[in-house]
């Protein structure tokens, strides 16, 4: 292995931290099935599930991941005040939609006074 090389030594120990992974969940799959709280076979089916996601291989749990983590990002922002950018981004959309409206009540009315909306730049 190259020290120097940053991304081969990312890909080795995210090799040999999935290698642990997988030998931990069997281990404790194991486990479960000697106490009898797990079948064997849905320890099987268990190991199989989690190392075929591991490996990218699951897209529907990868979707419902995303999701879960998606609610839970929203979650978190709406707990501190904070807009998503799409957020952000309607907004701007309604503000430039409401701008075009007030500039074409002006140019409608034929003067450039719009009373309360005075301040509003054209």
């Amino acid at each position: 292995m190259d020290a120097s090389n940053p991304l081969q030594q990312l890909l080795v120990r995210g090799l040999g931290t999935t290698s642990l992974v997988a030998d931990r969940l069997r281990s404790v799959t194991q486990a479960w099935v000697s106490s009898g709280r797990l079948d064997p076979a849905q320890a099987t089916a268990l190991v199989d599930d989690v190392l075929a996601s591991l490996r990218g291989e699951n897209p529907e749990l990868e979707k419902q991941t995303e999701r879960q983590v998606e609610r839970n990002l929203d979650h978190l922002l709406q707990d501190l005040g904070l807009a998503r950018q799409r957020e952000v981004d309607e907004l701007r959309g309604r503000i430039d939609r409401l701008e075009q409206q007030l500039r074409r009540l002006r140019s409608d009315s034929g003067t450039n006074d719009a009373g309360s909306f005075s301040d509003v730049p054209d």
